[in-house]
């Protein structure tokens, strides 16, 4: 009993984790992106980029794509009104720790 248990606890973990070829490239580079809500508004979000040091270019793209998921997944569209968005100059974007922020509001939350 005990083996069957370790085995299936095995295959579950193994399920929960993406295969590479699922894995979205941006300029030739995956990136970790994580999309937070800014205080308590739902509609209102930050996206979190990491390496910004593979590409910028790739990182400004998997924001992007980031914050677009996230838009449609919580509202239905993939309109975004971008605060600090990923078409600002290079001198503009809030690079910290190789990592690029984007902050963002879905508009059609209201």
């Amino acid at each position: 009993m005990k083996n069957w248990m370790g085995i299936a606890l095995c295959v579950g973990l193994l399920g929960a984790c993406g295969s590479p070829e699922d894995r979205i490239l941006f300029d030739g580079q995956f990136y970790n992106s994580k999309v937070r809500k800014v205080e308590r508004q739902l509609d209102v979000f930050s996206v979190a980029v990491k390496p910004v040091s593979k590409s910028l270019l790739g990182a400004r793209e998997a924001g992007r794509y980031a914050a677009t998921v996230y838009c449609v997944n919580t509202y239905g569209s993939s309109d975004i009104v971008w605060a600090a968005g990923p078409d600002a100059p290079d001198a503009q974007l809030s690079i910290d720790k190789d990592t690029l922020t984007l902050q963002g509001r879905c508009p059609n939350a209201r």
